[in-house]
């Protein structure tokens, strides 16, 4: 490498939850942090997720007690974190005698309530289901309790954002194609996965946390054999015109052993899920099997009386989750836990590879894995990220905020206005800085997305194509039909091509 080859602490790769979790938390304790993705921020396993904030109810089965211990205690700080792209969520179990007696359901509630102090979520209770409810008639009685509802895939773009405010390089579409250990440095190739072209660097510490790919890394990069291999479990899961009109999620009983939820989904769709399937090959390309969406749709119809059938599938998406397969058995069964393998130190640049882990967690895996990698920095700061809000996420609850943008933008229409604050939060006032009216937002692209907020994705949260936008930035993919995403696309192709004063005539 050159003399002028740029020299970072450390170097992050994968663009997933967990990756720009502890870019985050590495850069705000002072490193020098740069964080690769070879696609989208997002792209893979952190956006395929049923978007819950959990401890896990199910887990308490298997004797999973830390792990839904730790995942309870982080709702409480995720939930203040993030208050634009989390909130609490009701859920309702409909209780069936023949799967699970009342004792066992009631013993994992209290244990539920208990494990972890709670503050702003409810405990759980009994509930009796009348004839108004969406159920079937045959289930009179069921249980309550609270979890909370996330925006995965805003959670890892909102996080990468968070690193890079506090110094971290981060680079999209930009995969890592070799890293070479060098004694107390990596030599680090860097390929555009746009352009083709290659970018070399220098990093005193290397993360692996690409998730499903995390293992292969080992082989196709690193050139050196893997320390233990992931188990891929495909999940996937439905997207339907609401089910019901009630503003509770429900958890669903199965026959064998399993649950699915049915959550409330941008307003008017229910989505349910999930599935475990053992997978192989190419986890970007994981779809949801004909089997899978009868398995859902079958469970749904069991319990409710609002019948779907196939084609009442609106959006389906498939996500490969990488879990610790220590034991073998179910995929349902393997564990949701996390674990670290740490390679080198001393004279020879660390490599810290993370296996495993839950969104519930992500904040609490990248503190641990930043206290593992800042053993070997004695200069860095001190752990910070628990009452760190995200950013856009400076506010107390969503109406205060939208009652505030209602004084600052009457002219926003209101249902605008509550989507923008349940995407950028108070980071909406930079998106529509200056703007005085609609007729000022640009171009109408469908679904009230305008040219001004795409202007501010691309601008300022690394969206590059139409799918960027309207699938993991936010969900209006399920509004727009194929000519609007076209346009989408068409738009974003000019931008990216225009000098930057034509751009901001053309908004």
């Amino acid at each position: 490498m050159s003399p002028d080859t740029t020299e970072y602490d450390l170097i992050v790769v994968g663009g997933g939850v967990n990756g720009t979790g502890i870019a985050m938390d590495a850069a705000g304790r002072g490193l020098k942090v740069m964080l690769c993705e070879m696609n989208d921020l997002a792209s893979a396993t952190s956006s395929s997720s049923s978007k819950l904030i959990h401890g896990g109810l199910r887990y308490l089965e298997h004797y999973e007690f830390k792990l839904v211990r730790q995942a309870l205690a982080e709702r409480e700080s995720l939930l203040r974190n993030a208050p634009h792209i989390m909130w609490p969520m009701r859920f309702r179990l409909p209780y069936q005698s023949h799967l699970r007696p009342a004792w066992m359901i009631r013993t994992g509630l209290f244990l539920y309530d208990h494990l972890a102090k709670r503050e702003l979520l409810k405990g759980s209770n009994s509930i009796q289901f009348n004839g108004n409810s969406p159920l079937v008639s045959e289930i009179k009685k069921g249980f309550e309790y609270s979890d909370g509802w996330v925006d995965d895939a805003r959670l890892v773009v909102l996080t990468a954002k968070g690193a890079q405010e506090k110094g971290a390089d981060v680079r999209t579409r930009t995969r890592c194609s070799r890293a070479e250990r060098d004694g107390k440095h990596w030599n680090v190739t860097l390929t555009d996965q746009l352009t083709g072209e290659e970018t070399r660097l220098r990093a005193k510490a290397m993360v692996n946390a690409t998730g499903p790919w995390v293992s292969s890394l080992f082989k196709d990069t690193l050139n050196i054999p893997a320390p233990k291999q992931i188990r891929m479990v495909k999940g996937s899961h439905i997207v339907v015109p609401k089910i019901h009109n009630e503003p509770e999620a429900y958890i669903l009983q199965n026959a064998d052993e399993r649950i699915i939820f049915v959550i409330p989904y941008e307003d008017d769709f229910s989505l349910v899920g999930t599935t475990d399937v053992d997978y192989e090959g190419d986890p970007k390309k994981a779809v949801i099997s004909k089997e899978e969406t009868e398995y859902l749709i079958g469970i749904v119809n069991d319990y409710f009386k609002n019948k779907l059938t196939p084609s009442d599938v609106v959006w389906s998406y498939s996500g490969v989750r990488p879990l610790m397969d220590d034991e073998g058995g179910d995929a349902q069964k393997a564990s949701r836990d996390y674990s670290f393998e740490v390679d080198g130190g001393k004279n020879n640049a660390p490599l810290i590879s993370v296996f495993g882990g839950k969104i519930t967690t992500y904040r609490k895996l990248a503190e641990a894995a930043t206290d593992r990698i800042c053993g070997f920095f004695p200069e860095a700061g001190d752990r910070w990220t628990r009452t760190a809000a995200l950013p856009g996420g400076n506010f107390l609850s969503q109406d205060d905020l939208l009652n505030e943008f209602k004084i600052e933008f009457p002219w926003l229409p209101s249902g605008l206005a509550h989507r923008y604050v349940r995407t950028y939060g108070t980071r909406t006032r930079t998106m529509l800085e200056g703007c005085e009216s609609m007729d000022e937002m640009g171009k109408h692209f469908g679904a009230n997305l305008y040219a001004r907020e795409i202007d501010y994705l691309a601008d300022h949260e690394w969206a590059r194509d139409a799918e960027d936008v309207v699938w993991r930035r936010t969900k209006l993919g399920l509004r727009l039909t194929a000519g609007e995403l076209s346009g989408i696309q068409d738009y974003l192709d000019h931008r990216s091509q225009a000098p930057a004063h034509e751009v901001a005539h053309s908004a």
